[in-house]
């Protein structure tokens, strides 16, 4: 597909070599400027300081030069960048301001990160962030340095006297660096991989996602899998059918994004198509709530309370719990035409149902598993319905998740009338279907659309095939795990120490900006207490995952860890994984240990060993950028907590050829 040109250039609000913006007139370029973004006056004053400063210098240099530069991902711009020689300037300018600061200082960071990460013709070059704080006091520049390897500087401090000085510093530090195509640079495609919060709040605020894509991934199957998706509502809608669709993935692969996309996408009420996005997973729908309530009070140009805020982000994503509760309460149809389950093999079975429901419900004779029920919630239109469930394979981490296949029991049992759309893959192994599709007797009612499933992991945009590698670890194929290992490495970080200070100081060091760092844990790592983490605190995840660097409750102060139920269906850019007795390597396999009283314990139970296994599988996809994976040396004079315990397991992954740290 050939790249609309006219979008990108609209990208920035002013583009030109830097030879004409010399010899242009200041009013003529302000006059572009406050055309394109209907600026304000303080911003145009900002401008005018900015084009005396960029004026007084440029001439010596020869590039080209963009004025409010789009980040999409991050819905903000960059002040100016300047194209010159084989380097990217990436400067956000503060102006008037005497001191610089820690938000300047992530804020340029972020933006040079962003390019680096997004933007294709961004990827190879030297690209360097600059702080100005114009009337701050000059600060030595004199030490010019990268991290991770990915020719992207740390941010330089400069006032509007040194700026010209560290420009032509770093072009000196940059001879021998990949030559930067000036030309077609502008003209480069964007492909922004946000985390699930920005995701989220873009859909909420914009009803699409824009320039969702990754450099690795397959953009044109996500577009597929969506449209796929909203053709087979207009069909229901419009033929007054019952239609259940299923689409599987592989983590982080955006399963997430696409029932979100279609939750927004379908809230027309004028065609009957009121959608919700549902979901079990109590951390992520907190945690999105409060995201989406926070950003509305931000961009609202009207003054409301977080309590107002929340209730109109309810009304988009919804705990699904609480849509059974109203469907107890009111035997009609919900509102709702159109409802999407997330993590939807995570729905409890009949036991589990029937005992919350006469337990905490006061409903003695409730007879359904949760599939069944909310199948039935859905069934009571009398004209059409639509049922998204999003499955994740190998997911299952709990007592009384039912699978995949009991969605498909419930309807080959009590609702023969419903569509089934799937890709082949719901037939695989790990979603544990295919023996109920085999049992469905209207076969013609079974539609195979294979673009149901996403194949590749968006979430970590460095390394596509982590999430295929954690399953080879899981699954003890080493030879095919070293392969895979080799493939991403170079790309994203994967290493392994015994020291729990060290992997703590690896976070830190490897993360930019604001990229996001924490420690995650097995619910039953319960021996990792003389490390300071215990997991039988409750970690907020709101807190957790929402506050800021100077929170002690935030991931940032690595004091408090989550563990897989908490961070399911989220992540962050960095993570340290830190290892507990609980799930040991042995030849024999893995061994599964549960710790009661004061020692460890066999775990017999096939249903439970499975569960253990996906915590961590879901720990190990977690992080987008890289990973520290912590296996403790032990303590020969613990009995709980003994070298054999964990030394078998580290040596596993150094044998897969997992780099340590020492």
């Amino acid at each position: 597909m050939k790249p609309n040109l006219r979008n990108y250039i609209a990208r920035s609000f002013y583009s030109s070599t830097i030879k004409e913006f010399i010899y242009s007139d200041e009013d003529a370029i302000l006059g572009q400027l406050s055309k394109n973004s209907g600026a304000e006056l303080d911003q145009v004053h900002a401008w005018v300081e900015q084009i005396r400063v960029l004026k007084s210098f440029l001439s010596y240099f020869n590039g080209r030069i963009l004025f409010e530069f789009s980040i999409p991902r991050m819905g903000t711009r960059v002040d100016t960048i300047l194209l010159i020689d084989n380097v990217i300037f990436v400067i956000e300018f503060k102006v008037g301001e005497k001191e610089f600061n820690n938000y300047g200082y992530n804020q340029v960071w972020d933006y040079a990160l962003d390019l680096k990460n997004f933007h294709e013709k961004s990827e190879i070059p030297l690209i360097c962030p600059i702080y100005v704080a114009t009337n701050a006091k000059s600060i030595d520049f004199s030490i010019i340095e990268t991290i991770n390897n990915d020719n992207s500087l740390k941010p330089i401090h400069a006032n509007n006297d040194t700026l010209k000085d560290v420009i032509q510093s770093v072009l000196v530090y940059a001879d021998g660096f990949p030559e930067l195509d000036i030309e077609n640079w502008e003209k480069g495609r964007y492909y922004p991989t946000p985390t699930i919060i920005e995701k989220a709040s873009d859909l909420y605020y914009n009803n699409s996602v824009k320039d969702i894509a990754d450099k690795s991934s397959d953009t044109e199957t996500f577009t597929q899998t969506t449209n796929k998706v909203s053709d087979i509502i207009i069909k229901s809608r419009e033929e007054n059918k019952k239609s259940i669709c299923f689409i599987t993935g592989v983590p982080g692969a955006g399963k997430t994004l696409v029932g979100l996309e279609i939750a927004s996408k379908h809230l027309n009420k004028e065609r009957r198509e009121s959608s919700v996005y549902l979901s079990g997973n109590g951390p992520l729908v907190k945690v999105l709530q409060e995201a989406l309530a926070m950003n509305f009070i931000q961009k609202s140009k009207e003054v409301i309370k977080k309590g107002e805020a929340r209730s109109r982000v309810k009304a988009f994503i919804q705990n699904v719990h609480h849509f059974r509760d109203e469907c107890l309460k009111d035997d009609k149809p919900q509102p709702e035409h159109v409802a999407i389950f997330d993590e939807a093999q995570r729905a409890w079975n009949i036991t589990q149902t029937t005992t919350f429901m006469k337990n905490k419900k006061n409903v003695p004779d409730f007879n359904m598993s949760e599939p069944e029920y909310l199948i039935s919630c859905m069934d009571r239109h009398n004209d059409w319905a639509v049922i998204l469930c999003l499955v994740g394979g190998g997911q299952e981490i709990n007592t009384g998740e039912a699978g995949i296949g009991e969605w498909i029991d419930a309807i080959n049992r009590s609702y023969k009338n419903w569509d089934i759309y799937i890709s082949e893959n719901l037939k695989d192994e790990e979603y544990v279907a295919g023996e109920s599709l085999t049992l469905i007797e209207n076969k013609e009612k079974i539609f195979i659309e294979n673009s149901l499933h996403l194949a590749v992991s968006m979430r970590s945009y460095r390394a596509e095939k982590l999430s295929e590698f954690v399953k080879k670890v899981l699954d003890i194929n080493i030879d095919e795990a070293k392969i895979l290992y080799k493939e991403f490495s170079n790309k994203y970080p994967l290493v392994i120490t015994r020291d729990i200070h060290k992997a703590k100081q690896w976070l830190i060091a490897q993360a930019r900006g604001s990229e996001r760092y924490g420690m995650v844990v097995s619910s039953k790592a319960q021996r990792l207490k003389p490390l300071a983490i215990d997991v039988r605190y409750d970690t907020d995840p709101v807190h957790w995952f929402l506050k800021e660097n100077d929170d002690v409750r935030s991931s940032y102060y690595l004091e408090d860890v989550a563990t897989e139920f908490h961070i399911q269906g989220l992540e962050l850019d960095w993570v340290c994984v830190t290892w507990d007795g609980d799930f040991r390597y042995s030849e024999k396999g893995w061994e599964h240990k549960n710790f009661v009283g004061k020692k460890w314990q066999n775990i017999n139970s096939e249903a439970i060993k499975s569960f253990q296994k996906n915590a961590y599988r879901v720990l190990l996809t977690r992080a987008r950028q890289g990973m520290i994976i912590c296996i403790p040396k032990g303590d020969e004079n613990d009995k709980t907590r003994l070298p054999e315990f964990y030394d078998s397991t580290y040596n596993y992954f150094k044998e897969i050829g997992v780099r340590g740290i020492e």
